[in-house]
């Protein structure tokens, strides 16, 4: 649920704003009665990547042709 703060409120308790905003809670400050912009929380950073995590863990195997049946499995021939 989102709650609606004037600017001056909004100046006033910003720490706190900041906090709800934080802990999930959207806030919509409110100028001159008009929503104006919007507190919300920042979505997780991803995971970085790391090249070459599964070196020496897959063989060539892993990149030869698969059989047919597997082929027609993966297809839906019967």
């Amino acid at each position: 649920m989102s709650q609606i703060v004037n600017v001056h409120e909004a100046k006033t308790h910003l720490s706190r704003l900041l906090e709800l905003a934080h802990q999930g809670e959207e806030i919509i400050v409110a100028k001159a009665g008009k929503p104006y912009a919007r507190l919300v929380p920042l979505a997780a950073e991803a995971p970085q990547r790391r090249p070459g995590r599964l070196a020496g863990r897959v063989d060539d195997a892993f990149f030869a042709p698969l059989p047919d049946a597997e082929l027609d499995a993966w297809e839906g021939v019967r």
